[in-house]
Order: C-alpha cells, then structure tokens, then sequence
C-alpha cells in the first residue's frame, strides 16, 4: 500500500465517484474494495481530518464487512422465502383467474371444431386478444415472483413509493379479500422518488401487511366474532424532503412495552411455529440501508400505525 493512492483500493467504476467524497464525507458505508487478490469485498469507511506532521491530511479507516452482509443476505433471503409462503394463496389466485379465462376459450374453440361449426372474425378476434392479454398477466405475476425472490445485493436505485406498493397489493390483496378484511388508500399522486432496492422494499411492506392481517385476525378471534369495520390503511404523501408511508390497521395493537422491542431480532409476539421474529428487525435493517428511518404508534381506534420515513431523491 505505501507510495499507492487510496483509490486504488476502489473498483474502476468507483473511483469517480469516490474520489469526491473522500474530500467532503465522514462516513461511507458498503464500499466496494479490492483485496490484493482482486476479489471484491465490503467496507465501511470512517474520515477524520488531521495533520501529520505538518501537513494536511486524511486519517481514513476501512472496516471489513463482507461477513456481516453474507450473514444479513442470508438471513433476508430466509426472511423472502417465508413471505412468499406468506403469499401463496394468493399468488394461486392470482394465477387461476387467467388460466380459467384460456381453459374456458379453448373449451369453447373444440367444442366448435368437433361440432364443425364456422367460427365468426370477430368472435375469433376477440376470444384471442383475452387469451393474450391473460398469458401476459400470468407471465407478469411470474416473473415478478421470480426477481422477487432471489438472492440480490443491496441494489439502490431511484424509485416511486407508489408503484411498489402497487405491485404489492396486486398479489396481497385477494388475501386480505378472502379474509374479508378491507384496504383503503390514501395516497398522493405526486410523490418525488427516493433511492431504495424495489425488491427489498416490497418485502418490507408485503411484512407490514401481514403482520396487520395477523393483528387484525388475533382480535377477532379474542373477541369471538368478527367486527365492523376491519381494515387495514395505505397512506403515502411527502412533507418537505421526505416522502412518509403509513400502514395502519384495526388490529389488537402494541402496548408500550413491547414497542421498545418490536424491532429487535427474534422477537415475536406470535404463537410458536407462525413467526420467525425476523420480519420487523430485517424490515428495521432494509429501510435504514436506504437512509429511512421505521417507527411503529398506536392508532385511535386501538390498532397499529408503522411509519416508514424516507429522504427524498435530490437530482444533481
């Protein structure tokens, strides 16, 4: 290392950009360096300006964190997996709707063959183009699940709160339908974007949804009977430079106590064997890594309010 520049250090891509803030920042985090066979590895980069011995310089210390985000990869993708078993009903739904549209074309287009009956442009026309558009819906559902679930990096880029969310409730929704609870939005149209990985995010509100529904059923059932008005809220707006997600639900709530804790890993407010005590802490870890901040209060109706805050996307 001696005689060499620091940036060395930094992949060609990087040295840019890194170059820059070196000269102005305090903190790095998640830096891509090369170890001296070339292998790329994870840091966290500390700045402190100084003098030594009589000139201007930069103390810098580089922490090697490639375990740690190995571990936490690990443990979110274990987090992934139990949200799509989450979800299963509900992706099934979602895909039986448009095989039942071609099941019921293809029915209708043999039965016409076999009875050698004329087919009329239009009539073919049309029964084709739904066919169509339900393959396209399906492949969507698919491929969704499928960049859903693997195993990724951290991979910040620039995104539209609203759109995710979109995205989540297409596959959630039918879940929350079936078990007769409601969603309501309440959301603003004009959000500015903020810098977040769009698969780790959805997980963390596909969370926030469960654990609501989960809220929401553990009330009914300690009462006995279902009750009016049980949903669950979806509210988005931006104040000043941030952009504020609230998921509120009419659930049994969080008392006090277990607010302080409802954060750390492997706490778990649910029976043995229907929840791992990852979700909130991994969702905690997710939002954080892009520079958002998660904190749960109660509602007025007795449930719970998660407030996701994040800063929003300034263009250069």
């Amino acid at each position: 290392l001696i005689n060499r520049s620091f940036l060395d250090l930094f992949s060609g891509q990087d040295k840019k950009g890194h170059a820059s803030k070196l000269k102005s920042a305090t903190v790095i985090d998640h830096a891509k360096h090369l170890n001296k066979e070339g292998s790329i590895i994870y840091v966290d980069i500390r700045i402190s300006p100084s003098v030594y011995p009589a000139d201007s310089v930069l103390l810098v210390t580089a922490t090697d964190i490639t375990q740690r985000l190995e571990t936490e990869l690990q443990l979110i993708q274990a987090s992934k997996m139990a949200t799509l078993g989450e979800m299963a009903t509900s992706i099934a739904h979602e895909l039986n709707q448009p095989l039942s549209v071609i099941k019921t074309v293809s029915s209708f287009f043999i039965k016409k063959i076999r009875k050698k009956d004329a087919i009329r442009d239009e009539t073919l026309s049309t029964m084709l183009t739904k066919v169509d558009s339900n393959v396209d819906r399906a492949s969507r559902i698919i491929n969704h699940m499928r960049q859903f679930s693997r195993k990724t990096e951290m991979d910040l880029e620039k995104v539209q709160v609203n759109e995710i969310l979109k995205k989540t409730s297409e596959i959630f929704s039918q879940q929350l339908k079936v078990r007769g609870i409601e969603l309501l939005w309440e959301v603003q149209d004009d959000l500015p974007e903020i810098m977040a990985d769009p698969y780790r995010l959805e997980q963390v509100l596909v969370n926030l949804l469960v654990n609501a529904r989960d809220a929401i059923e553990k009330k009914r059932n300690n009462m006995g009977y279902k009750s009016e008005g049980e949903k669950i809220t979806i509210k988005t707006e931006s104040r000043g430079k941030f952009v504020i997600v609230k998921v509120s639900d009419t659930g049994i709530g969080i008392s006090e106590t277990i607010r302080e804790k409802i954060f750390e890993p492997f706490f778990t407010t649910k029976e043995a064997g229907k929840g791992t005590g990852l979700g909130l802490s991994i969702s905690y870890s997710i939002i954080e890594e892009c520079g958002g901040k998660i904190r749960v209060a109660p509602t007025n109706n007795g449930g719970a309010c998660f407030i996701l805050t994040f800063p929003t996307y300034d263009l250069p």
